[in-house]
């Protein structure tokens, strides 16, 4: 007695589309601490380096890479700056309204000139911004950085601030922050390539 064929030819069938739905399935971010949902980013009031206030609305439409530092900073904002720099054309390529938005936690030196002639000396189009610490530290920590000033009495303090690089939804929302790789002798910084790589699985995974 020949036995049916066709519970074997649905299981194949199911198979098939298993392997073809995981194959075509966008990939998960690697190293990318990613928030598939995203957070919500309280409201609130920077000004830019033209003296224009910011707000989440300058936010929405954009996918934001921001990164916080100060402009006297000796070795983690300019490296980081300068690695922004080198992959900005392939972020815009994944993502043509992609923005780059450098937040100063130094308010008393870094005013609205002096941030805009430091972030365009590596990227006319990167913006920045800063604001007063009472306005400044909630939305910093909010986005789950932090910072400290280091001999608040001298005129060349330094500040003590998070290497990482958050990114920021079109829809205003925190959905990832790409974390620096230390390594001994060498300044934390966060592996662009890396980014590059997990910016394009989660435009993906966004839909867009």
């Amino acid at each position: 007695m020949v036995k049916p064929r066709y519970p074997l030819m649905f299981m194949l069938l199911v198979v098939s589309i298993m392997v073809i739905y995981y194959w075509s399935r966008p990939l998960q971010p690697e190293q990318a601490n990613y928030y598939p949902a995203g957070r919500d980013i309280n409201p609130f009031t920077l000004v830019d380096e033209d003296g224009k206030p910011f707000t989440e609305a300058n936010l929405h439409g954009h996918w934001t890479f921001l990164f916080l530092g100060y402009t006297y900073c000796p070795d983690i904002c300019p490296t980081t700056l300068a690695d922004l720099r080198a992959v900005y054309p392939e972020l815009k390529q994944i993502a043509p309204r992609s923005q780059v938005v450098f937040v100063s936690a130094d308010p008393k030196r870094d005013d609205s000139a002096r941030l805009k002639g430091y972030v365009d000396f590596f990227q006319p189009e990167f913006k920045a911004v800063t604001a007063q610490h009472d306005h400044l530290f909630p939305f910093v920590r909010n986005l789950g950085l932090v910072y400290s000033i280091v001999e608040h009495d001298s005129k060349d303090y330094l500040i003590d601030h998070s290497a990482s690089i958050v990114l920021i939804s079109p829809a205003g929302k925190l959905v990832a922050v790409f974390r620096p790789q230390a390594q001994e002798g060498q300044v934390p910084h966060v592996s662009m390539a890396t980014m590059v790589s997990d910016f394009t699985r989660i435009v993906r995974l966004a839909g867009e």
